[in-house]
């Protein structure tokens, strides 16, 4: 059974994702989590881990920041917050995080989420020996790639199927330090909608912004791969990334429940081309105007990305 977890940006909203058809909420604090819609108190998020299993669905916390010293020594009182509210599944990245949770005091199930490095199925067995439980596969594994990782992993894998993805991430304020250069006093959050283009390529629009973690640029188009969920249930790719951080809204509640309806066809074996490009037309309308959607890295050749 095909699972989709989505990120979540309001109690309101997750509720609504939960009816929708999501299977696991995702989200967490910036303290600890990277690019995340909302920053939850530890109340609210034990008010949704308390909601979604009402529903008999799951939570995954976010703890996959990438920490520095002072960082780590903040995790495991977070660790045992999230232990004592029950959430299902924390993401981690930093072996730093895993190191601390071998005192069964701090152990969670965690699903493996090193963002870009995750790349080959001996590095996803590798954690799975170590007491992962599932992978978050790096965005620009392209399909061909895809085909031959699956089959070899010992664990479930997560892929993303709609949303922005990130191309950079630096621990410093570059933006803030760009416009203290300058000798101007400017917002850098993502509300703002700040973004930079390549040089000679007027056309480009990479979105930026900075939070708790740093600095974080994302791809000029976010990701649709609406006509190409038989692939990833064939190869088999068991859940399916729905990222709401560019999508706000109950827009992105409403892409959910057509991924959600196009999820039980594709599982009941009546999924069709046609559908495909149905599911992708409706997306598309419900999609943020201002964002382009492409298929991101999927369709690349191999060689390409290397």
């Amino acid at each position: 059974m095909t699972q989709l977890i989505a990120t979540v940006e309001s109690l309101d909203q997750g509720k609504k994702l939960l009816e929708a058809g999501v299977d696991i909420l995702y989200f967490g604090q910036d303290q600890f989590g990277l690019r995340l819609p909302y920053s939850f108190s530890r109340e609210d998020q034990a008010t949704l881990t308390d909601m979604a299993h009402a529903a008999g669905k799951k939570v995954s916390i976010a703890v996959n920041a990438i920490f520095h010293n002072e960082g780590l020594e903040a995790v495991p009182d977070y660790l045992l917050f999230l232990k004592e509210i029950g959430v299902d599944s924390i993401s981690v990245g930093d072996p730093g995080v895993i190191q601390i949770m071998k005192d069964p005091k701090y152990q969670l199930p965690y699903r493996y989420d090193a963002q870009v490095l995750v790349t080959s199925s001996r590095q996803i067995n590798f954690w799975a020996e170590r007491g992962a439980i599932e992978a978050v596969v790096a965005r620009e594994v392209p399909r061909a790639s895809l085909e031959k990782l699956a089959p070899k992993v010992k664990i479930p894998l997560e892929f993303l199927v709609y949303g922005a993805t990130c191309i950079h991430q630096s621990r410093r304020p570059l933006l803030q330090n760009y416009f203290n250069y300058i000798k101007e006093s400017q917002e850098v959050i993502k509300d703002r909608g700040l973004f930079i283009s390549e040089p000679k390529k007027p056309d480009s629009h990479f979105s930026i912004y900075e939070d708790y973690n740093g600095t974080h640029i994302f791809a000029n188009n976010d990701v649709l791969l609406a006509q190409h969920l038989q692939e990833l249930k064939d190869m088999p790719i068991g859940v399916w990334k729905l990222e709401g951080l560019f999508a706000p809204g109950d827009n992105f509640v409403a892409v959910a429940e057509l991924f959600a309806q196009a999820r039980d066809k594709v599982d009941a074996g009546a999924w069709t081309p046609e559908e495909g490009q149905v599911l992708e037309n409706a997306v598309r309308a419900l999609h943020p105007p201002q964002r382009d959607l492409d298929t991101g890295f999927y369709l690349y050749d191999p060689d390409y990305v290397k």
